[in-house]
């Protein structure tokens, strides 16, 4: 039996992003950096020094992106309606690592060349099938994880490779609401997202520390 987008989306329990070209535009600046902004990566970047690609190492420059407000909600919407969410990245940025933190993230992995194997221990640790999993990709370094997840969602602006493999193609580009779009088309297939929006916004029924979107607000 052949599935259907929205038969994959209502299996889903857990939705993975990739970052860069994601949840953001795929730009990365660089800005000078006051003393100890790269100290909570610095281990992870000094590992992969002699590999291009997954770190600017620098002591005196940070790395940043510009992540989207609509997916910060999104990831918001994705827990009310009981799922888990995570990063699973190739680069080593302080400014994921600080994003996570603000969003309250089930899973973090960075520095990840081979995205299948955060994907395996995931799977492990939440004793989920690879059926129950959501991942959101642009480039071809995702292509083994949208090959054989549940729900494969590529963005607007991927690369022709990933859409190809996907189930599903947001209608808005990384950076600019892809990742809301996928948690929605996943909550809507649920047949819960009307439901999980009028939590999130009603005031009498505060959102647990458990599902807080973080301190940014956003």
């Amino acid at each position: 039996m052949t599935l259907t987008a929205e038969d994959r989306a209502r299996r889903i329990k857990i939705i993975l992003f990739d970052v860069d070209g994601v949840l953001t535009d795929g730009s990365i600046w660089l800005f000078p950096a006051p003393a100890g902004a790269n100290a909570g990566t610095q281990k992870h970047i000094a590992e992969k020094a002699d590999k291009g690609g997954y770190a600017f190492e620098s002591a005196s420059m940070v790395e940043a992106k510009g992540f989207n407000a609509h997916d910060g909600t999104g990831v918001s919407l994705a827990r009310l309606g009981g799922m888990k969410c995570g990063f699973i990245t190739k680069r080593i940025s302080e400014t994921v690592a600080l994003r996570a933190r603000d969003l309250k993230l089930e899973f973090l992995y960075m520095g990840q060349a081979f995205k299948m194997q955060a994907v395996r221990e995931i799977l492990a640790q939440e004793q989920v099938t690879i059926e129950e999993i959501a991942f959101i990709g642009d480039d071809v370094i995702d292509l083994p994880v949208l090959r054989e997840c549940g729900f494969a969602v590529a963005v607007a602006n991927a690369r022709e490779q990933v859409k190809a493999a996907a189930h599903y193609v947001t209608p808005n580009s990384g950076g600019h609401g892809a990742g809301r779009d996928a948690v929605e088309f996943i909550l809507r297939a649920k047949g819960i997202l009307d439901k999980v929006i009028e939590e999130y916004i009603d005031e009498r029924n505060p959102i647990s520390p458990s599902m807080d979107i973080g301190k940014g607000g956003v």
